[in-house]
């Protein structure tokens, strides 16, 4: 989740929906600027109990993220606190019960992605080796309950974590016992963002069944396997879910900008520290009418502030997140990017994906969206068949896609290879979380906590 720690005297206020728009439009790029962003999560453990690690106690978060500045992250600070580190390699910053995040640097291509994933990972893994500390690749904590999980000292989370039941059930779970992959990539225009949103969106369910890791909890299996992405499912109906307006005719930056000012609001960040607007209105804000800072308008900051507040399966910022995945291991890292990347970033790729999904009806999609997380690949697929076999479909056409980019490392190896995971989940027909099940149901005799040995980095 973002960070921000100033505010600039030179941020230009919010005048009219054109400020808003133009968020989105300038992040157009041309096709030899696009990009490839990933960011994920990972759960820190204690290696000698598996207890989480709280910010403040010798050997926890904080211990490690000053660990972390021997290899050139610099502290981000608020309230006194390092709550991130910058540098080279992006951002690194804690979920609200700890989660350690990498959002990785924008990259040209899947090799500099994967080793910047494998940089960040050693550099933790060694500091981690010195504090007693462990990292765990999952979608969900396997064995905690809320009330054994810290909390970080992160002042949006203060706001979000009081927020969340006034509007769902499972809001505070989210927050606290979830970790994801997540790919963000560029668009060339309004057109050419749309095209994409689309194929991303409804493609999205088969992200969260072939990346399904997250059937345990609380030691036991909890009847999914993507519970994770089950959680969203009553988090906060404002801001998530399948965005089925996407599909309209005329859908573009506009749509999405209003959808986003019917989004209630979080926060308003100010002099160092957050502001509590939860549930007010940023309609409100533009007319100088927010209880909490009357007279005031907001800036283009605070709208870049407020969406990042919303979590619908695909978002768009000035760059497209897709945000399906569950958490997993190394190897799964590197897969998403290169999932989104071969439907994506080829004209071919994306048409050929485009076709395959244009006569989705909007009712086919929830309704895949609603049962991919207990049944993952053997959900129903719109239009007949299962999710399964479109899986193969749409492999190839990624495939062909990253063959297409011909990006190739020093040794001649092409993008391809990094979906090589994805290529043997769907010839197995199981998906993670079924693999890990097979395993507590076998060698490890119903002991969840045998996923350590199992899953860590």
């Amino acid at each position: 989740m973002s960070t921000r720690t100033a505010t600039s005297a030179n941020d230009p206020v919010i005048e009219s929906k054109a400020d808003l728009i133009h968020v989105f439009a300038k992040g157009e790029k041309p096709r030899d600027a696009w990009r490839i962003g990933t960011e994920h999560e990972k759960f820190v453990y204690f290696t000698a109990d598996k207890r989480a690690p709280s910010y403040e106690e010798k050997g926890g978060i904080h211990a490690l993220l000053i660990g972390l500045t021997r290899y050139g992250w610099e502290p981000v600070y608020e309230g006194g606190n390092i709550i991130a580190l910058s540098g080279g390699d992006g951002s690194v910053s804690l979920e609200p019960a700890g989660q350690f995040e990498l959002s990785g640097a924008p990259l040209e291509n899947l090799h500099q992605t994967c080793a910047e994933t494998g940089r960040h990972l050693q550099q933790v893994k060694e500091v981690g080796g010195m504090l007693g500390l462990g990292f765990l690749g999952l979608g969900l904590w396997p064995d905690k309950a809320r009330s054994e999980l810290p909390i970080m000292p992160k002042g949006r989370y203060k706001i979000m974590l009081d927020h969340m039941p006034r509007v769902g059930t499972m809001g505070l779970d989210m927050m606290m016992r979830t970790c994801t992959i997540q790919t963000n990539l560029d668009y060339s225009s309004e057109a050419d963002m749309v095209k994409k949103f689309r194929v991303s969106l409804a493609l999205q369910p088969l992200a969260t069944a072939l990346f399904a890791n997250s059937p345990f909890l609380e030691g036991k299996p909890n009847g999914y396997l993507s519970y994770r992405s089950h959680i969203w499912t009553d988090t906060d109906p404002h801001r998530t879910g399948m965005l089925p307006f996407v599909f309209d005719e005329g859908f573009g930056y506009e749509r999405y900008a209003d959808y986003m000012l019917d989004v209630p609001m979080y926060f308003v960040f100010r002099d160092g520290g957050y502001v509590d607007a939860a549930g007010l209105s940023f309609r409100d804000f533009m007319a100088g009418k927010l209880p909490v800072r009357p007279g005031e308008i907001p800036t283009r900051s605070d709208w870049v502030d407020h969406l990042s507040t919303a979590f619908p399966e695909v978002r768009l910022k000035s760059f497209l997140e897709m945000r399906g995945a569950d958490g997993g291991p190394w190897s799964t890292i590197c897969a998403l990017p290169a999932f989104w990347v071969g439907l994506l970033y080829d004209q071919t790729a994306l048409d050929a994906a485009y076709d395959l999904i244009k006569d989705w009806s909007i009712e086919a999609q929830q309704h895949l969206r609603d049962d991919v997380p207990r049944l993952a690949l053997d959900a129903r697929a719109p239009g007949g068949g299962t999710l399964h076999q479109v899986a193969r479909e749409v492999l190839k056409i990624a495939d062909a896609g990253l063959k297409s980019r011909a990006r190739l490392n020093g040794a001649g190896d092409s993008e391809q290879s990094f979906l090589n995971p994805l290529h043997d989940i769907v010839e197995s027909g199981k998906v993670p979380a079924q693999r890990l099940l097979d395993l507590y149901h076998g060698e490890w005799g119903g002991d969840v906590s045998r996923v350590y040995e199992t899953m860590s980095f």
